[in-house]
């Protein structure tokens, strides 16, 4: 089998492969396909801090950086890096495993130095992408991918948060967006979400109140209620409407979740957004940071039947959005200092030409450098989209 009809053949065969043998299966294929003398699956952990390699038991090797090094490089610039090895004339091609702009991990595959040319490493990139999907949808009937992603146990509230979320970047010609969750193995309240259309997005960040188990329940049911009102069609103030009193029905006032809900027009860049709470919603233009001011209305859930109002803004083509919550603008460090807003636009403007998923990573090492620790006392989300628009 030549590398062409490897690739041909690959997503049927990782489709047909049992959830927990997705990656011997790949090594396999490669084997015979391009020649491959050893493969490895590293994935991502819950930080983005590592990349550890799949096993069988205990379900992951020795991680390496997801920054630094050669798989760190592919990982974090979303394209194939060639290492040279040294002790031999293999080459090792490391190609970065992304579902619809999740970032999910690295495919490493050891080929001998003649089989490493150009046209063959595009086409192992498309194989990792297959794969990609694969593990995605294997995460499903096995939990084998989701234990090796962990350096170290999540607590009960993280592991509900992390099932809850869509994942950690989308990806469309229009837009591109990377989203951090921090404290990532005890995240508790904080959440993001969104759902695309032909012509939508829709984009929330949530934070619920109060701290582990409490604040994920709090969270989960007023996601699940967004997510029931988005999907009956009708529009953002509704949305969080219904949303209000699914949640004031269960705690009647006690507790309630703070949402920041934006729908995009991906045609014209018209944007219509409803401010319920504490999340806030900066925009970067030509070189400028702006803290887009909305009304501040109420969080979800803390009276009964309130009503809440669209407001309008607009996104040009270049935009960039960073929407964070109140665990990252309203942190204080050991001294008192509030982390703010000028921390965030130092950072921002730093970062501006950064992919979205590395930004919103370098808001929350800033937070945590901020504060001085990374047991940080309030959850904190980021996620930032770049704004393409349709192009005629």
């Amino acid at each position: 089998m030549n590398t062409f009809d490897l690739l041909a053949s690959a997503e049927a065969q990782l489709r047909a492969a049992a959830p927990h043998a997705l990656v011997a299966t790949a090594d396999r294929l490669l084997a015979e396909g391009a020649g491959a003398r050893e493969t490895t699956v590293l994935l991502a952990d819950y930080g983005l801090t590592v990349l550890q390699p799949v096993s069988h038991l205990p379900h992951t090797g020795p991680a390496v950086s997801a920054h630094d090094g050669p798989a760190g490089r592919a990982f974090t610039d979303q394209s194939p890096v060639v290492e040279v090895l040294r002790e031999s004339d293999d080459h090792l091609v490391h190609l970065p495993i992304t579902v619809r702009g999740d970032r999910v991990g690295v495919l490493s595959v050891r080929l001998p130095a003649r089989a490493a040319d150009p046209e063959t490493v595009l086409r192992l990139a498309d194989f990792a992408a297959a794969l990609g999907h694969e593990i995605s949808t294997a995460d499903r009937d096995t939990d084998l991918y989701l234990q090796a992603r962990r350096t170290r146990r999540l607590t009960l509230a993280a592991e509900m948060q992390w099932e809850l979320l869509p994942g950690r970047g989308c990806s469309r010609a229009e837009y591109v967006i990377g989203a951090h969750l921090e404290p990532a193995y005890a995240i508790g309240g904080d959440n993001f979400d969104w759902s695309t259309s032909a012509d939508r997005l829709l984009l929330t960040v949530t934070d619920g109140m109060g701290q582990g188990i409490d604040a994920s329940l709090l969270t989960s049911l007023t996601v699940g209620a967004l997510r029931n009102a988005r999907r009956a069609g009708i529009g953002l103030a509704d949305q969080a409407a219904l949303a209000d009193q699914a949640v004031f029905a269960q705690y009647g006032g006690k507790a309630y979740a703070s949402t920041l809900l934006v729908e995009f027009d991906l045609a014209t860049g018209a944007a219509t957004a409803v401010d319920a709470g504490s999340p806030q919603l900066f925009r970067q233009r030509d070189g400028h940071t702006e803290h887009i001011a909305l009304e501040a209305q109420l969080p979800l859930g803390m009276f009964e039947e309130t009503q809440y109002t669209e407001q309008a803004f607009h996104v040009e083509p270049g935009d960039r959005l960073i929407a964070v919550s109140s665990g990252v603008h309203s942190t204080r460090s050991t001294a008192g200092h509030l982390f703010g807003e000028q921390a965030l636009r130092q950072i921002l403007s730093a970062t501006r030409t950064t992919k979205p998923h590395e930004t919103a990573r370098a808001v929350v090492a800033g937070l945590v450098e901020h504060y001085g620790s990374k047991n940080l006392m309030s959850d904190a989300a980021v996620v930032c989209l770049d704004w393409n628009g349709r192009q005629d």
